[in-house]
C-alpha cells in the first residue's frame, strides 16, 4: 500500500483503492524500485542515530539515548571464543551449519528454558532442539514467522505503542496491520484483543490472523504478568490467532515475574535474541522456538532465505550460559537498574509531566513518556522536541512516531529514552534534558498564545 503523500513524493499515480499504478520504466530511468520497497517507512531511530553520529563527527559530545544497544559489548568469554575460533589452533573453517543452527547451541537454548522457567513449567517436547531455530537476529525470526504463517492480505495485530519493524516488515509482505491501542497501563492484554475481535465481527471486518507482541515491551517497558500472558495465549488459541511472542528483553526485568508463552500454548511461536540480555547486538544472532507443524516449512524457508545464521556468532554464543558469563551479564542488568532509577527520578521532578504518562518500565532498557496535550503545540510535538534536544543539547532521544499507529497523533506526543548506554550517559543526558525543558515550555507557550 502506498499513501497519497508518498505516491506524490515519488511521482507514482494512484489507483482508486490507494495502491500505486504500475509505472513502466522509461529509457535511461535508472534501476527499478519496487512499490513494496517504496512503501516501507524508515526505522526512525536509525535516522536519529545517523544525525547523532554526524554531530559526533563534527566534534560534538553526543549522549546516545536513542538506540537499544548495550554499551558493554559481548561478554568476555564470548569474544574470546570468537577469536579462538578464527585464529586457532586449530583455525575454524566457519563454513555452513545446519539450517537450524549448530546442534550444541540448540541444545543449550533448550536447557536454558528448563533452567530459567522450571522443569515443570516448560515441557520437554516444547523445547526439543528439533524445534529450535537459530536465526539471523530476531529480525530474521520475524521474517521467517511472517512468511511461514501468513499470506498477503492476511491481518496481523500489533500493539500501538509497538516495535516499528513489525509494521514495516509485515507491510512489505502485503500483510494488513491491525493497530490495537494499549491500555492505561501501557499494555495489550486479552481484554484489548477481545474488544478488537468483537469490533471486527460487528463491523464485518476480516478476522485477525495473527498477533505479535513483545513483553517486556519496546518501547514502553511494560510487561505482562504470567496470568495476563496465559489469558492472551488462551484467547489466541480459541480464536485461531497465531501468537508470536517476542521475548527478546527477557532477563532484563526489575522485580517482576517472567513467563514465556511456551508455558501456556502449544501453538505460540517464541522469538528471542542474543542482542539485548546477552549484549551481542552486532553479531546478528537470535532464535525461535516453534510448534512441530512449522518445523518443515520454516526449515525450507531458512534454507532459501538465509542458509544459516552467522557461524562465527553461533560458535561464540556457546559460551553464553557459562557461570562467569551469566555473572557478567547480571552485572549489566544491575547497571540498567541504576540508570532506570536515575531517569525515573529525574522525570518525577518535572511537574509538567504527569506521572501517569510515564510507562512503568518493568523490563528492558527504555522509558516511554507521553508529553500530554499541554506540553505540545502545532508543529511542536515530540518530533520537534527530540530534534531540538539533539541539536541544542546533543542528547539523542527517539520520538514516538516510530512506535505508534501512523494514522493517529500519539507518535508526535510520545518519546522514548534508552538507558542501554550506561549509568553516566543516563545521568548526564537527564541533566541536559532538565536544562532544556524550560526552553521547550517557553516555545510551546509562545506558539499557543
Amino acid at each position: 500500500f502506498v499513501s497519497a503523500a508518498l505516491a506524490a513524493a515519488l511521482l507514482l499515480p494512484l489507483t482508486a483503492n490507494g495502491f500505486s499504478a504500475s509505472v513502466p520504466p522509461s529509457a535511461g530511468a535508472g534501476p527499478r524500485v519496487s512499490d513494496r520497497a517504496a512503501s516501507v517507512e524508515s526505522f526512525k531511530v536509525m535516522d536519529v542515530l545517523q544525525r547523532a553520529n554526524e554531530l559526533q563527527s563534527e566534534g560534538k559530545e553526543v549522549l546516545h539515548c536513542e538506540v537499544g544497544q548495550p554499551e558493554s559489548g559481548a561478554p568476555n568469554a564470548v569474544a574470546e571464543a570468537a577469536i579462538a575460533a578464527l585464529t586457532g589452533p586449530p583455525r575454524g573453517v566457519m563454513g555452513y551449519t545446519d539450517a537450524f543452527g549448530l546442534p550444541p547451541l540448540r541444545e543449550k537454548i533448550s536447557a536454558h528454558y528448563k533452567a530459567k522457567y522450571g522443569d515443570d513449567a516448560v515441557s520437554d517436547e516444547s523445547v526439543d532442539p528439533s524445534r529450535i531455530v537459530v536465526t539471523t537476529g530476531s529480525s530474521g525470526g520475524f521474517l521467517l514467522a511472517f512468511t511461514a504463517c501468513f499470506d498477503a492480505g492476511d491481518s496481523i495485530a500489533i500493539a500501538s505503542s509497538g516495535y516499528p519493524c513489525y509494521r514495516n516488515i509485515s507491510g512489505a509482505l502485503g500483510i494488513h496491520l491491525v493497530n490495537i491501542p494499549i491500555s492505561k497501563e501501557f499494555k495489550l492484554t486479552a481484554t484489548e484483543l477481545q474488544e478488537e475481535i468483537v469490533r471486527r465481527k460487528e463491523e464485518d471486518l476480516p478476522p485477525i490472523n495473527g498477533l505479535i507482541l513483545s513483553s517486556p515491551s519496546n518501547p514502553t517497558g511494560a510487561m505482562l504478568t504470567p496470568k495476563e500472558l496465559k489469558d492472551l495465549c488462551k484467547l489466541c488459541d480459541e480464536e485461531n490467532i497465531q501468537f508470536i511472542s517476542d521475548e527478546i528483553y527477557h532477563g532484563i526485568v526489575y522485580d517482576k515475574e517472567e513467563a514465556t508463552a511456551l508455558q501456556y500454548s502449544e501453538n505460540a511461536i517464541i522469538i528471542n535474541s542474543f542482542s539485548k540480555y546477552y549484549s551481542m547486538s552486532g553479531w546478528r544472532l537470535g532464535w525461535m522456538v516453534i510448534p512441530e507443524a512449522l518445523v518443515d516449512p520454516i526449515n525450507r524457508l531458512q534454507q532459501n532465505m538465509f542458509i544459516n545464521a552467522p557461524t562465527i556468532s553461533q560458535t561464540a554464543a556457546l559460551k553464553c550460559w557459562d557461570a562467569d558469563t551469566l555473572s557478567e551479564l547480571e552485572g549489566h542488568v544491575a547497571k540498567y537498574r541504576t540508570s532506570r532509577g536515575i531517569i525515573l527520578a529525574e522525570l518525577e521532578t518535572i511537574k509538567e509531566i504527569d506521572s501517569t504518562n510515564v510507562a512503568p518500565a518493568d523490563g528492558g532498557f527504555y522509558v516511554y513518556i507521553d508529553l500530554g496535550e499541554e506540553n505540545i503545540a502545532p508543529g511542536l510535538g515530540s518530533i520537534a522536541m527530540c530534534k531540538a534536544l539533539l541539536e541544542e543539547e546533543n542528547v539523542a532521544f527517539t520520538p514516538g512516531s516510530d512506535f505508534e499507529d501512523p494514522s493517529g497523533t500519539l507518535g508526535d506526543r510520545r518519546f522514548r529514552i534508552s538507558y542501554a548506554g550506561g549509568v553516566e550517559t543516563a545521568k548526564r543526558a537527564m541533566d541536559r534534558f532538565h536544562r532544556f525543558w524550560p526552553r521547550w515550555l517557553e516555545r510551546v507557550e509562545r506558539a499557543t498564545t
